[in-house]
């Protein structure tokens, strides 16, 4: 690191558990930032803060007035934009020795493996069943660590799917693909804007943790908030044996 860099990342290289060594894995890793709306905002913005060095964020919308809300990484000048290519602009503000790779395109299951296989970490910070068993599917194939977030009102909920562990459950465990799960959009029943940036600066915190290797991830575990009461629930989410996505799978 140069001194810039050391001074930018001081107060991270305090810390005993981190140091320099910990903030150096942060500058050589690749995280995957899927969405970036009202999740994805905080997550990726304290990704960028922290030092992580290599940021893709995909999103094939456009930032609309609605957005502006809750979605921090938008501005009302960006509205009618890629939200990929709004959210990059604000990233790099933060923190110009990054890179950003801004992708403004609906991922398929090839271009999703593509994406997933080059990433360290990746960040599910969408809004539908139907992409979060996508990405779980590619994360649990190629073996990389998922951290999982949703809110809708006032209640979100958090966890870390990671493949590597071996017995630990992936997203499909919890919430199998074969039921049928109602999705709820933000549109029809309304978000509390705080609770997206808690449950995304949550998401950025584990996977910072996963890429430094310290602490002691949500794997196996499922954090919900009551927002309306700021009452927090933690549940074990044990791996299913008969899952089809992750049963067959060694690492």
């Amino acid at each position: 690191m140069n001194d810039s860099q050391l001074l930018r990342y001081s107060r991270h290289i305090l810390l005993d558990e981190i140091g320099i060594e910990g903030q150096q894995k942060l500058l050589a890793a690749h995280a995957l930032v899927i969405g970036a709306g009202g999740l994805g905002s905080p997550a990726a913005m304290y990704l960028a803060s922290a030092g992580v060095g290599h940021i893709t964020l995909v999103d094939n919308d456009t930032v609309d007035l609605t957005n502006l809300q809750r979605q921090i990484a938008h501005t009302t000048e960006r509205v009618g934009q890629s939200k990929a290519a709004s959210a990059r602009i604000t990233l790099q503000q933060i923190n110009p020795d990054i890179a950003v790779t801004a992708l403004n395109e609906r991922v398929d299951d090839a271009r999703l493996a593509e994406l997933v296989a080059q990433a360290d970490v990746v960040l599910d910070c969408t809004d539908n069943f139907a992409t979060r068993h996508a990405v779980n599917r590619a994360c649990v194939a190629l073996g990389k660590p998922l951290v999982s977030g949703a809110v809708i009102r006032f209640d979100g909920q958090i966890s870390v799917f990671d493949p590597r562990g071996g017995a630990q459950p992936c997203y499909s465990c919890l919430f199998p693909q074969d039921q049928q799960f109602e999705d709820v959009a933000c549109s029809t029943m309304g978000v509390f804007a705080p609770l997206v940036g808690v449950v995304g600066a949550m998401q950025a915190a584990e996977a910072l943790k996963l890429l430094m290797g310290v602490g002691a991830s949500l794997a196996g575990r499922l954090l919900m908030l009551d927002g309306l009461h700021m009452e927090w629930t933690s549940i074990a989410v044990g791996r299913n044996g008969d899952c089809p996505v992750c049963a067959t799978k060694k690492y």
